[in-house]
C-alpha cells in the first residue's frame, strides 16, 4: 500500500490537493492532503468518491455506434481501426467540405492543462470550428472586465482578514466549501456575514443578514446601495479621484434610483438596503464574493458590473471575488496553438450550438470533456441535430453517458486519478504536479496522444503537434509560478505568480465607472438592467448540488430526483400538494416534475437542482431557451419564464 499525491482537475472553485490510497494497483481511499492550506482538513462528498466513481461504467474500449443514433447498440473495435474510421471521416469532410464544417466541443470536464488546452493544438491546426466557451463564466468575465480590465479580485487567503464579506448570488456552503470555510474563520475573528440571494440558500442560513431581491433585479439592488453610500458621504473620495474613472456619470445614473422605486422592485424593503449600505460603507476591509450563478441571467453581466463596482466607491482595490483565473500569468494561448493561428478560425456561440447543429452547419463534430447532451440548452434542437444522417460525431469520454448515445464513435479516456497532470486552479494560486495514481483502465488513451494519431494519418506536419508535452507546459508556466518548473515536477508545491490588485488593464489605466471598452463596442458604458415581460408568471431557477459536478458523479450518488420547488402560498392558490406532479412550461417546451413545498423561496420562483431529467427522463435543458446575453454571450438559466399547473 502506498499514497500518490494528486489535485482534483473538477470545474471547481476548490482544487483541492489530495492523497490517494493505491494498494494493489488498485485505488482504496482519497483523503485531503495538507499540502495545500485550501484543501487541508476536508474533501467534498465528489472528493472522497472518487476512487468509488473510477471503477464505474467507465468507457473502457473503442466503440462503434451499430444500432443507429440514438443508441446504446455499440461494437467493440480496436483503436486502430477506430482512429481509421474517424480519420478517414474527417480527411473527407475537410477535402469535400473545408474545416468549417468540422466543429470541436469541449469544456472543463477535466481542467488539467495536457487535458483541456494542448489537445486544442490539432483543431486550430486544422481551422476547425471552434465554441466561445460561453456557457459558465464569460458574461460576468466580460461585464466586470469592462471596468476593470481583467475579473480577478480577493485571494482565499485574504477573506480571513475581512471584518465583512458578501456572498451575493454565491451558495458558497455547496458550490466551494473550501472557501465557505475561509469565511467561517473570518466569522471566527468578528467578521459579519451577508448573503444576497432570492432563495434561502445553505449559505444563507448561516448568514448575519440576509437579502432576498427578486430574481434578476440586483442591478436594481446594486444601484440602490450606491445611492445610499453616496447621498450618506461613505464613498472614498481620495480614492476614487485618485484611481477611477467617470464617477460623475456614475452619480448622475445612481440619482436616478429612487430608493422607494427600487423596493418596490427588488421587493427588499427601504430599511434594509440603507442597513446594509451603511455596514457596507463602515465595516472595512471587506469583499463582495460574486456567484457565476447570479450571472447566469437575462441582467447576469449587469449584474457582476455593478457588484463589482460597489468596492471603487468605498476605496478598494479590486474588493471583489469572482473568478481569479485571469489573475495569473498562465501562457494559455501557446497551450492551445491559438496563438499562431491568426485568421481562418471560425467560432461560434456554445449557448445557441444547438440551432448552429440543427441549421446543418457542420458534418464532423469532435466531443471531449463535456457531456453537451444535459448541460446546454436547448436540448432539442441539438439532440435533432446530432440524428442528421450527414453529421458523424466522436466523442472521447470517460463514463457512458447521454452524448455517447448520439454518437457513431465512442473513444476511451483515462480520469485524472490514471494520468500525470497540471491544474490552474481559478480560486486559490497553489499548484503542483498530479501525479498518476493507477494506471489507465481498460484501453484508455489521453486526449494528447489521441489528437497526435489523427494529426499523423491526416499527414499533418506542425511542430506545435510534435513539441514534448513538458516542454510545451515550461514554457506556458515559464512567467507564471514562483520558483522552477524542475522543483514542480519534482512534486513541490508553489505558487502562482498573482498580478496586482491595484492595476487595471483598462484604457484609462484605472477603474472606470464609466466604460470607456463599453462605449467603443456599443454597449452600455454604466450597468443597466434588462427588463423581460411575457405571459409567464414564474422564474425558473437552478443550483449546483454537493454530490455532483454537473452530471458527474451520478455512477454514485444516483440520478437527481425530479424534483421542483416552489413558495408554499403559490402552491395554495395553485392547489399544488407535496409531492404532486405538476407540468412546467416555458416557450422551448413543457417538463414534468413532483412539486416540493418550499419556504424558502419568494413567490413565483421556482428551483430546482442543476442538471435534472424530469418524469419522463427529459433533460431540464430542454425547456432552457437558446436565449444569451449581449455582454460575453452567456446563458439566460436563472431568466427562464415558465409557468406551472397540477397533473394527474
Amino acid at each position: 500500500m502506498h499514497v500518490v499525491k494528486s489535485v482534483c482537475t473538477r470545474d471547481c472553485y476548490d482544487t483541492c490537493f489530495t492523497q490517494v490510497v493505491v494498494d494493489d494497483g488498485v485505488v482504496r481511499a482519497v483523503h485531503p492532503d495538507p499540502d495545500n492550506p485550501m484543501t487541508d482538513g476536508f474533501l467534498c462528498p465528489r472528493g472522497v468518491a472518487d476512487g468509488v466513481r473510477l471503477y464505474r461504467n467507465r468507457v473502457l474500449y473503442p466503440y462503434v455506434n451499430v444500432g443507429g443514433k440514438p443508441s446504446s447498440n455499440f461494437r467493440r473495435v480496436g483503436w486502430d481501426d477506430a482512429l481509421d474510421i474517424v480519420a478517414e471521416r474527417l480527411k473527407h469532410v475537410l477535402e469535400v467540405y473545408g474545416p468549417e464544417k468540422v466543429l470541436h466541443i469541449e469544456y472543463a470536464g477535466n481542467m488539467d492543462l495536457m487535458t483541456w488546452y494542448l489537445p486544442l493544438r490539432f483543431w486550430n491546426a486544422i481551422k476547425a470550428v471552434r465554441t466561445d466557451y460561453s456557457i459558465c463564466s464569460k458574461s460576468g468575465h466580460e461585464g466586470i472586465g469592462l471596468h476593470y480590465g481583467l475579473s480577478y479580485g480577493v485571494l482565499p487567503e485574504d477573506i480571513v482578514d475581512m471584518r465583512l464579506v458578501v456572498l451575493w448570488g454565491f451558495n458558497a456552503a455547496v458550490s466551494a466549501p473550501h472557501l465557505w470555510r475561509q469565511v467561517l474563520r473570518a466569522r471566527q475573528n468578528g467578521c459579519t456575514v451577508v448573503v444576497v440571494d432570492p432563495r434561502m440558500s445553505e449559505t444563507a442560513r448561516q448568514s448575519d443578514m440576509w437579502i432576498q431581491p427578486i430574481p434578476g433585479t440586483d442591478v436594481w439592488l446594486g444601484y440602490g446601495i450606491a445611492r445610499v453610500l453616496i447621498e450618506e458621504g461613505l464613498i472614498d473620495k481620495e480614492f476614487i479621484e485618485k484611481y477611477t474613472y467617470g464617477y460623475d456619470i456614475f452619480s448622475e445614473e445612481v440619482m436616478r434610483y429612487d430608493l422607494r422605486e427600487v423596493s418596490q422592485v427588488t421587493g427588499v424593503s427601504k430599511e434594509l438596503i440603507v442597513r446594509f449600505a451603511r455596514t457596507y460603507g463602515t465595516v472595512k476591509p471587506n469583499v463582495i464574493m460574486i456567484g457565476l450563478g447570479v450571472q447566469k441571467s437575462v441582467n447576469g453581466a449587469e449584474i457582476a458590473r455593478i457588484a463589482s463596482l460597489l468596492p471603487a466607491l468605498i476605496g478598494q482595490h479590486r474588493g471583489f471575488y469572482y473568478s481569479n483565473s485571469r489573475g495569473f500569468y498562465v501562457d494559455v494561448s501557446y497551450l492551445t496553438g491559438e496563438a499562431g493561428v491568426s485568421t481562418g478560425v471560425r467560432t461560434v456561440s456554445q449557448v445557441e450550438l444547438g440551432r448552429h447543429i440543427l441549421n446543418g452547419e457542420f458534418k464532423f463534430i469532435y466531443i471531449y470533456n463535456m457531456n453537451p447532451l444535459l448541460t446546454l440548452p436547448g436540448q432539442e434542437y441539438l439532440r435533432k441535430g446530432l440524428l442528421k444522417n450527414d453529421v458523424f460525431v466522436v466523442i472521447h469520454t470517460t463514463h457512458w453517458n447521454e452524448s455517447c448515445m448520439y454518437s457513431d464513435v465512442v473513444l476511451p479516456a483515462p480520469t485524472y486519478l490514471e494520468k500525470d497532470s497540471i491544474v490552474i486552479p481559478y480560486t486559490h494560486n497553489y499548484v503542483r504536479l498530479s501525479r498518476k495514481a493507477v494506471e489507465p483502465l481498460g484501453e484508455s488513451m489521453d486526449e494528447l496522444w489521441i489528437v497526435k494519431q489523427l494529426a499523423m494519418r491526416l499527414g499533418l506536419e506542425d511542430p506545435m503537434m510534435s513539441e514534448d508535452v513538458w516542454s510545451a507546459l515550461r514554457k506556458a508556466l515559464e512567467h507564471a509560478i514562483e520558483g522552477s518548473f524542475e522543483e514542480l515536477l519534482s512534486g513541490k508545491t508553489l505558487r502562482l505568480r498573482y498580478r496586482p490588485r491595484y492595476e487595471y488593464q483598462t484604457p484609462t489605466g484605472r477603474i472606470e465607472f464609466y466604460s470607456t471598452t463599453a462605449c467603443k463596442k456599443g454597449l452600455n458604458p454604466l450597468p443597466k438592467p434588462t427588463t423581460t415581460s411575457n405571459t409567464y408568471e414564474f422564474t425558473l431557477i437552478n443550483t449546483a448540488s454537493p454530490l455532483y459536478t454537473h452530471t458527474q458523479f451520478w455512477e454514485v450518488y444516483g440520478q437527481p430526483k425530479p424534483v421542483i420547488h416552489i413558495n408554499p402560498e403559490d402552491a395554495d392558490e395553485l392547489s399544488i400538494t407535496e409531492g404532486q406532479p405538476v407540468e412546467v412550461c416555458s416557450e422551448e417546451g413543457c417538463l414534468h416534475f413532483l412539486a416540493k413545498i418550499d419556504k424558502s423561496l419568494p413567490r413565483k420562483t421556482l428551483w430546482v437542482q442543476r442538471q435534472i431529467k424530469d418524469l419522463n427522463n427529459r433533460p431540464l435543458n430542454s425547456i432552457i431557451p437558446l436565449k444569451t446575453q449581449s455582454i460575453g454571450g452567456g446563458p439566460t438559466f436563472n431568466s427562464t419564464k415558465v409557468n406551472i399547473r397540477k397533473i394527474g
